[in-house]
């Protein structure tokens, strides 16, 4: 068939001007001003102005003209690249099904907060399909054209010494330079460090200044202030070093320990993945692009100079990336010995340290390891019970005889939670006196309704009756269960509303941290700011912009770092590197945190893969372009 439109130049030209056409009405059609049914229907969104939310595609108000050169442009990529390719894989093909229908319910759910311009009627129902097969064809055409240019690519090589000095002769020396040099004007700026509520709320535990987190659970023994809310190793680490700087004389030095610290495991880091790509022959400008958005996009100096948990656990999952890499790459081998064995015990112990879900982390991702390395199975076992038992052990045993208080069951239940708080919103009056004594013993129901926030379940779970008993959450369930199969529609709306941001490119919220936090100023410790509050603007200026600049902005779109990892996955389907797919386990274990998590486009959430996206390309690319060789790595 394709042979035959190939070979027809006038139905080949009919089909290329149909695609787009499609296409430029996908990227160009404002749905929303296009349906006058809906301007009612925005009772769930979160913006005070809809118009200001128009998403960066469908909000074009564009000319006749300029929607020419829009659609000339896509003849001329479609007549280029789309009969050319060979038959796309199924992968591309699914990942383009996936891509378009999240351009689409994203948008939805983006201005409306609900799928009202998709489903709200049948003519916007038809053209959703429409823009659908508009983004597909795009889609498809881009995925295969993007597979076919990495597997043809061919460097020139490299003649320029101080390019060759810094990525060759002293790849790691030469990377955690520029990285101090780059990083060095919001080290001094944000000197101490910047503090978000959640650390400095930690900082107050540990001086049992808090009494937050003491509200959300029964504590064990309120002469031990601390509680594994947030994992207790940060905690103890951060107001440790506080406290040293406090006993100095100093907070702010106490806190800069800690800043310093993170900001240089953090370079370490990133130099040691440049150092690792010149060890697999990464082309010259992999490595480059690599350093370059190491040293210029804001997330990485900003997080390293935030005192956040989530800094430090991306820092060890990006290094067990790597790990996971060797251990698929030497299957087979006999190579597993004491020094081998302990880093990998250490830094899976550390994961599970650092993130209260770190331990699923490992559960989903190591014993893969197991199915793929028949002569060291007893070995790598032995490597994965040890983190296992020691988390176990540390969170059932040790804590409790410290009386530290265990976090509250409410941080794993914001999907029923706010599934709940939009059905009472949507359906009040189907709600009966025994439903509403049930939800009431959890969360208060008279308020349920005005606290409920479509993009963060914080509001509905911090009224969690922590004194509910095991017959009272039974009890809840059974209404919650009861109630799916009333109305499974709004329960699907909850989670998507909570949750499509990690989905969809345009989403953009709760980025990254910069403001100065109160709150330890307020509890009598002195933590402040230094006076170069024209540099911290101008950098906060500068982070605040980048998500908005053309092409290189989306590198910390949430969504499309999303769509990079479910690439990357489907070249190795492509290309049948399938012991490889073991990489991409702990992202798979990180996205569906997210979708569990309270709030939706948390930034922060998703350290341990968007920081990823250099290292995870260039180790795929070197999978699929046959160059893992069985050297070692040293």
């Amino acid at each position: 068939m394709i042979k035959k439109i190939k070979n027809n130049k006038v139905i080949k030209n009919i089909l290329l001007i149909l695609m787009a056409i499609l296409t430029t009405l996908s990227f160009t059609l404002n749905i929303y001003n296009l349906d006058n049914l809906v301007k009612n229907i925005s009772f769930l969104s979160t913006s005070s102005s809809i118009e200001s939310n128009l998403s960066i595609y469908g909000p074009f108000k564009v000319g006749t003209l300029f929607l020419l050169i829009i659609g000339l442009f896509f003849y001329k990529y479609y007549q280029k690249y789309y009969f050319q390719n060979k038959k796309s894989h199924y992968a591309f093909d699914i990942l383009s099904v996936l891509f378009s229908l999240f351009m689409i319910i994203g948008y939805s759910y983006n201005l409306v907060g609900s799928a009202k311009l998709i489903l709200g009627s049948i003519s916007l129902f038809l053209l959703n399909v429409i823009i659908f097969i508009g983004y597909f064809i795009f889609f498809k055409a881009s995925l295969n054209y993007l597979s076919d240019f990495i597997m043809s690519y061919k460097e020139k090589d490299n003649k320029n010494k101080l390019i060759d000095y810094i990525f060759n002769k002293h790849p790691f020396r030469s990377t955690a330079l520029i990285l101090l040099v780059c990083y060095l004007p919001y080290i001094i700026a944000f000197y101490p460090g910047i503090l978000s509520p959640d650390p400095s709320n930690q900082i107050k535990q540990f001086f049992n200044l808090d009494k937050q987190y003491k509200e959300y659970v029964v504590m064990i023994d309120e002469n031990v202030p601390i509680t594994n809310h947030h994992p207790v190793t940060h905690t103890l680490i951060l107001g440790g070093l506080t406290f040293l700087g406090k006993t100095l004389g100093s907070v702010n030095a106490g806190i800069f320990m800690y800043s310093i610290l993170q900001m240089t495991l953090l370079i370490c880091l990133l130099s040691y993945t440049i150092y690792y790509m010149k060890k697999l022959d990464t082309p010259l400008s992999i490595r480059i692009i690599s350093l370059l958005i190491y040293a210029f996009v804001p997330i990485f100096p900003l997080y390293g100079m935030a005192t956040l948990k989530d800094t430090v656990f991306a820092i060890l999952v990006i290094f067990y990336y790597l790990k996971l890499y060797e251990c698929i790459k030497y299957k087979n081998l006999d190579r597993y010995h004491l020094k081998e064995n302990l880093i990998l015990i250490f830094l899976m112990i550390a994961i599970t340290l650092f993130r209260n879900n770190g331990i699923y982390l490992i559960i989903m991702s190591f014993p893969f390891l197991l199915l793929i390395d028949k002569k060291n199975r007893l070995k790598l076992l032995g490597i994965f019970l040890a983190p296992v038992l020691f988390y176990y052990g540390f969170t059932h045993a040790l804590l409790p005889a410290l009386k530290v208080t265990p976090g509250s069951v409410r941080e794993v239940l914001s999907i029923p939670f706010q599934q709940t708080a939009r059905y009472v919103k949507t359906y009040p009056n189907e709600v009966t006196e025994e439903e509403k004594k049930a939800i009431d013993k959890i969360l208060t129901y008279n308020t349920l309704v005005e606290r409920y926030k479509p993009e963060i379940s914080d509001p509905v779970k911090n009224e969690f009756n922590k004194y509910a008993t095991k017959e009272d959450l039974k009890n809840y369930f059974k209404v919650w269960f009861n109630d799916f199969f009333k109305h499974p529609g709004v329960y699907f709306e909850a989670t998507i509303n909570n949750a499509y941001g990690y989905f969809y490119p345009d989403a953009k919220k709760w980025y990254v941290y910069f403001n100065y936090d109160k709150r330890l100023k307020e509890a009598g410790l002195d933590y402040h700011y230094n006076n170069l509050k024209g540099i911290r603007n101008a950098l906060s200026d500068y982070a605040n912009t980048f998500p908005y600049i053309p092409i290189i902005g989306s590198l910390v779109s949430i969504g499309f770092a999303t769509w990079i990892m479910m690439y990357l996955f489907a070249l190795l389907l492509k290309f049948k590197k399938y012991d490889y797919l073991i990489m991409f386990t702990p992202v798979i274990s990180l996205i569906l945190v997210c979708i569990a998590s309270p709030v939706n486009t948390y930034f922060r959430y998703t350290l341990g893969y968007t920081m990823a996206i250099p290292l995870l390309f260039a180790l795929t690319y070197s999978v699929i372009k046959n160059k893992d060789r069985k050297k070692e790595v040293k």
